[in-house]
């Protein structure tokens, strides 16, 4: 390690991977709501490209895509119901948090080396903590 450079732990690395993803997506709308004055497949072309880069997903970015082409006429327009659009997509309901409460899977998934053992450890424990059953497995390559 470098002389003066510090360590980054896993909640510092997340929190810059997506200040960067945010970064790149809000600099990517504003390029694009300022370039075009009006909309085409070139727009929605642009438009795809920045959520695919900016990691909202194929599928999701597909269905974004799509409702906007319902919904737009003016790129005026559009901002608003992106960033709704954007958040229908990621809402995650009520369930999100049901397996505390009854029988459940929790799949882990992720690049090496991103801390997905410690935070499945942690978990693990808290829940264990609460007076659960866990049992865990793994399934690396």
């Amino acid at each position: 390690m470098a002389e003066g450079k510090e360590k980054k732990g896993f909640f510092k690395r997340l929190v810059s991977g997506l200040t960067k993803t945010r970064d790149n997506i809000v600099s990517g709308f504003d390029s694009i709501f300022s370039g075009f004055s009006h909309i085409d497949d070139d727009f929605y072309e642009e438009l795809e490209e920045i959520l695919v880069m900016g990691d909202i997903g194929i599928r999701a970015t597909e269905e974004i895509i799509e409702n906007l082409k319902q919904k737009v006429k003016e790129p005026a327009d559009c901002r608003e119901l992106l960033i709704n659009s954007i958040k229908e997509q990621m809402y995650v309901g009520d369930t999100a948090y049901r397996f505390e409460e009854e029988k459940s899977v929790v799949l882990v998934i992720g690049v090496n080396g991103v801390g997905k053992t410690t935070t499945i450890g942690k978990l693990a424990g808290k829940l264990k903590n609460q007076g659960k059953k866990v049992i865990l497995g793994a399934a690396d390559t």
